[in-house]
């Protein structure tokens, strides 16, 4: 009878310590965009918000670029040396008869990137 007791009580001990396991932080995470990813993507959607067709999208050297009535809008992104990402908006063209289109297209970036 002694060990049938003995027997129970370490039964019961044993189910009384089961083990749970945790998910390791980050191991099922998705990878984040890179700086570079974020910022060409923010430029092609800026142009596309103001109504520029993109007509060229050069990733690995870095242009977007499209003309909208007569105004060619040139978006430049660049990995610097210490990793940060530079991105540059330039107008040619007929600029007088929009202006402001690069204020709005630098805009809409900035919208983008969540600015």
């Amino acid at each position: 009878m002694n060990a049938r007791i003995a027997s129970l009580a370490l039964v019961v001990a044993l189910l009384g310590s089961c083990t749970y396991y945790q998910t390791a932080p980050g191991t099922y995470s998705t990878t984040p965009v890179s700086s570079f990813d974020r910022s060409w993507g923010a430029a092609q959607a800026a142009l596309a918000d103001q109504g520029v067709p993109v007509a060229r999208a050069d990733r690995a050297a870095g242009v977007v670029s499209g003309t909208r009535d007569g105004i060619t809008v040139t978006a430049n992104v660049r990995t610097q040396a210490d990793g940060s990402v530079r991105v540059e908006f330039r107008t040619d063209g007929a600029t007088s008869r929009d202006p402001d289109l690069i204020n709005r297209v630098i805009a809409a970036y900035n919208r983008n990137m969540g600015r």
